[in-house]
């Protein structure tokens, strides 16, 4: 049963760190050293942090091959880096709870 809660906890607070990631990624460059970003760049590190601790992992997906167990291919792309059957973009970030999919990544895989 606390497995269950945990999960749907979990399925929740993914949407804020994809946030916090689209927002740390958005600051401009000359301001990544200010107060501000560094105070946000601290929160998300103790956020992913304390997610760590509790089991919830990132799916390694990019330069990867396609795993349907882990991965949701949305698209096809061309690639002269990559073969065909391996992910050449990562579209959304997947994680595990205790090795158990939460949330599978989004992906692009080459033709």
């Amino acid at each position: 049963m606390y497995e269950v809660g945990a999960k749907s906890v979990i399925e929740k607070i993914l949407p804020v760190v994809d946030n916090f990631e689209r927002g740390l990624g958005s600051i401009p460059e000359e301001e990544r050293g200010g107060a501000f970003a560094e105070g946000m760049n601290m929160i998300y590190k103790q956020l992913v942090g304390e997610l760590d601790k509790l089991g919830v992992k990132p799916i390694e997906a990019l330069g990867k091959e396609f795993n349907p167990e882990f991965h949701n291919a949305v698209m096809q792309v061309e690639s002269e880096e990559y073969e065909s059957g391996v992910i050449a973009q990562e579209l959304q970030k997947g994680y595990t709870y205790h090795d158990v999919v939460v949330r599978h990544s989004m992906v692009a895989v080459t033709e």
